[in-house]
């Protein structure tokens, strides 16, 4: 059961996690402008060689190649900042587009302007922006690169091209156009496709973290009923307590052994409901850490099961424990519920028998808890940890396996289900051992 503060930083998390998610999108684009921009340079380089060598055309190529190192420079810079930086904002994209357009400009400048053909390279800046883009920015790109076409049509030196045909367009002049489109059209369908996932997969991970906190509010409200109900309870308790206390001295029942020994079985389950009571308010109440066990794995794992095969009627339970070197780790109650929810999950399906296997892999603790029942359906496997998800047909029900995998969940670990080909059904709990795991310098502290 978290308390406020524990809700509180929940929420802050999810919230950090939710832009993580949106900025990680903005990371992905911004890695595919710099491809893209090494492409550019690949095939201004081819262009720029075929234009004066195949075509005899002749270029400023020195200032066009000082254009070109400039570019390669700003690309070597955005890729050693972006390797290491994963928050892209929109102005970052937005100054990186402006970039490229200025880049475009000034090769244009030096090679025709509104007379080269890869001036309809502006559209490919256009619709890049419109994608990647907050509204007010797109139209800036818009705006910045209509004047880029204005100033080239006012100010640059038209390209020296023999005319085609009674005057009109040049050949190399519709030549380099149809090759423009075709490039054009290549790149928006491949950078627009990868955007395109980028924002699925950005969404994806935002509907996840929207189901998350739905499953996590969930919980929240359950325990804030739970922490209620058992506030309320004490009082009774405590009353029913004090009753039976008072009945086990009066004379007509101390006189009879079979009204006495109904009585010590009533204050047997009587105290085991406080004990439940006591344990809900505590979890409602503290932090983990204030409510944690400090012990040894072998010794968590061997009182539990003691205390299952005493507080159940198993008919046989084995248990075999794995785990070779025994660790100093520290337990709480939560923790605790959720394995012996499996356990009872298991007993109710197979009360004849079950099995819990403990063994460590590289640094997880895996449990696994089988049983002879009929395992599980279909559905339930597609849905696993999803509230109201049961086959026993109860209102309210299915909450067990929902409390354990969010609990293993926030612990950083899995929970996995499957119906062995034998029969039956199986639940394999994976808990990192750093969630768990006592520092070295509380070892002597260890129980």
């Amino acid at each position: 059961m978290a308390s406020k503060a524990e809700t509180a930083l929940d929420l802050l998390g999810r919230g950090i996690a939710a832009s993580r998610s949106a900025s990680g999108a903005g990371h992905q684009n911004m890695l595919q402008l710099i491809q893209l921009r090494w492409l550019a340079v690949i095939g201004q380089i081819t262009t720029i060689a075929i234009v004066i060598l195949g075509f005899d055309i002749r270029l400023p190529l020195p200032h066009m190649l000082e254009v070109l190192a400039c570019l390669v420079a700003f690309n070597i810079a955005s890729h050693l900042r972006w390797q290491e930086r994963t928050v892209v904002t929109n102005r970052e994209l937005f100054l990186a587009l402006l970039v490229d357009v200025a880049t475009l400009t000034a090769q244009l400048y030096l090679s025709g302007g509104t007379t080269n053909p890869f001036a309809f390279l502006y559209l490919l800046q256009v619709i890049l922006s419109a994608v990647l883009l907050e509204a007010w920015s797109t139209w800036t790109i818009v705006a910045i690169t209509s004047a880029c076409l204005v100033g080239l049509s006012l100010f640059s030196e038209p390209l020296a091209l023999h005319p085609g045909p009674d005057n009109g367009l040049s050949p190399l002049y519709l030549l380099g156009m149809l090759f423009c489109f075709v490039l054009n059209a290549a790149l928006l369908v491949i950078l627009i496709t990868r955007i395109s996932r980028n924002q699925r997969a950005a969404d994806t991970q935002l509907a996840d973290l929207k189901q998350r906190a739905a499953e996590e509010d969930h919980i929240v409200r359950m325990g804030l009923l739970a922490s209620g109900a058992a506030h309320e309870l004490g009082t009774p308790l405590a009353t029913l307590s004090v009753i039976l206390g008072d009945w086990r001295r009066m004379p007509e029942f101390s006189r009879n052994p079979v009204l006495q020994e109904e009585i010590a079985e009533m204050q047997t389950q009587l105290q085991r409901c406080k004990t439940i009571v006591s344990g809900i308010l505590l979890s409602a109440g503290e932090a983990r850490g204030e409510s944690s066990v400090k012990t040894t794995i072998h010794t968590f794992l061997d009182d539990l099961v003691q205390e299952f095969r005493d507080t159940r009627p198993v008919v046989a339970f084995e248990y075999e424990n794995r785990i070779g070197q025994d660790l100093p780790v520290v337990f709480d109650s939560a923790l605790k519920q959720m394995i012996c929810n499996v356990l009872d999950n298991a007993l109710e399906a197979s009360p004849l028998w079950l099995r819990l296997e403990a063994w460590q892999q590289d640094e997880a603790l895996l449990l696994l808890v089988a049983d002879a029942g009929p395992g599980f359906a279909a559905p339930m496997l597609a849905q696993l940890g999803k509230p109201y998800q049961s086959s026993k047909g109860k209102t309210g029900g299915g909450l067990g396996l929902f409390f354990v995998v969010n609990v293993a969940r926030k612990l950083g670990g899995t929970v996995t289900a499957r119906n062995p080909d034998i029969g039956g059904a199986e639940v394999l709990l994976n808990l990192p051992l750093s969630a768990i795991r006592l520092e070295q310098e509380g070892d002597s502290d260890v129980a």
